[in-house]
């Protein structure tokens, strides 16, 4: 049946998901929320495969309506400095134009800004977007319409941080970001449970920005202030991302080459900054023609990886999986030529009660188009999302080993998931 778009979908889990006590008083566990809340896959049948599927994305449209205001954020860390952009979601749509951001995106004036502190307690999503987009991607807005788009009583809050350097943001530093840039992450949800104190927060993640959310929340472990997440097209096994990439023509020819070129576009528009650091050469930039071959020369040199391969290593975040501490849902397509399906991190799932992974047999990447235009993995996200901001009691998650007796046994070697290379 997959030749009419109706994708397989399947479930990859522990054993011994986290069980979760629901508002009525009943229980339920990780993987019940997750199966609920996935509806059957039924794509568009002329966008057959993930090759189809994946080319579709070029054909851009304004996508959902929503309206952003923007608030640039110094990092507070001397190791990281220079300034981020974070786009809020705003109810009421406006009439300004500001043509130095993307569609429908304002910056908050100082008076509008001072007051947006509040104690209510809707649940609010800190959106985390793909390796050159941003807060104007068609994907992650399909995700944002139903849920700041809802009744009051169901209504989200939202905001999108924005890689340095994309989505019209000016660089003011010399550093950019990487698979493994959680500080801007780390730094706007603290500024948020500070600021909203009452709000239940949750993160979203769409491919790259899957990857940063993921090791994010594992780098944050039992601390994690996020009560859930989602990620979506994570390509999580970066090196052997690459290495599936570059072996066929498409992979390298037409998606590596893709990539490789808007990331050097990315690049070039912040280049009187970017040059500051004498580790870049940038007359060797403007002749690399592939991703791994970008990696190569501004990753490595930057963040002080001797190869492309060291840094995919160390920035992925298949190892991360093991060191979550929330309810974690994941979701790839098999036939995704990107986030490629023998990077898919099964075994790691099976290890962590508070993760699920849900695949699909069609899709691409952060595509899933179905008839019509609509993306199906904004159905499953949205449900999820709504399920355990309004169903579940999210106070109640006891860890699966909170009983466990004291292991009296001698000191033995232990893996350590987030003791990582680079520091």
């Amino acid at each position: 049946m997959e030749w009419l778009g109706h994708a397989k979908i399947g479930f990859t889990h522990p054993p011994n998901p986290i069980s979760l006590k629901s508002k009525d008083g009943s229980t339920t566990d990780l993987l019940k929320i997750c199966e609920e809340s996935t509806p059957p896959c039924r794509l568009n049948p002329l966008l057959f495969n993930g090759h189809m599927q994946t080319f579709w994305t070029v054909v851009k449209n304004d996508g959902p309506p929503i309206y952003y205001k923007r608030k640039l954020f110094e990092n507070e860390d001397p190791a990281f400095q220079g300034s981020f952009a974070v786009d809020f979601v705003v109810h009421e749509p406006y009439s300004e134009v500001d043509d130095t951001l993307p569609i429908r995106t304002t910056y908050y004036t100082d008076e509008e800004f001072s007051g947006i502190a509040s104690l209510d307690s809707r649940p609010m999503l800190v959106t985390l977007h793909g390796l050159s987009g941003g807060s104007y991607e068609i994907y992650l807005k399909h995700v944002l319409e139903p849920l700041v788009g809802a009744d009051h009583a169901s209504k989200w809050e939202a905001c999108v941080i924005n890689s340095r350097g994309c989505a019209k943001h000016k660089i003011t530093s010399s550093v950019l970001y990487n698979a493994r840039a959680t500080w801007d992450t780390r730094q706007t949800i603290a500024w948020l449970r500070k600021t909203f104190p009452n709000r239940p927060l949750f993160g979203i993640g769409f491919s790259l920005g899957a990857n940063i959310l993921t090791n994010y929340i594992a780098e944050e472990g039992d601390a994690c202030v996020l009560k859930a997440a989602v990620v979506c097209s994570n390509p999580w096994n970066l090196d052997a991302g690459s290495l599936a990439l570059q072996r066929t023509w498409l992979g390298r020819e037409v998606y590596s080459k893709t990539m490789g070129s808007n990331m050097k576009r990315l690049v070039e528009l912040h280049h009187d900054q970017i040059i500051k650091n004498p580790k870049i050469d940038f007359d060797k930039i403007r002749n690399i023609t592939y991703l791994h071959e970008f990696d190569r020369q501004i990753q490595g040199p930057a963040w002080g990886y001797p190869t492309e391969g060291a840094y995919y290593r160390d920035a992925s975040s298949t190892d991360s999986l093991l060191a979550v501490k929330i309810p974690f849902f994941a979701i790839n397509a098999e036939d995704d030529p990107i986030a490629t399906g023998e990077c898919l991190p099964r075994e790691e799932i099976k290890k962590n009660p508070y993760t699920v992974l849900c695949t699909t047999s069609l899709g691409g990447h952060l595509s899933w188009f179905e008839i019509g235009g609509h993306r199906w993995h904004a159905r499953p996200c949205v449900n999820f999302l709504n399920k355990m901001a309004f169903e579940v009691q999210l106070d109640t998650i006891v860890p699966p080993d909170a009983h466990d007796s004291a292991d009296l046994s001698p000191p033995r070697p232990k893996f350590q998931p987030m003791v990582r290379k680079w520091t």
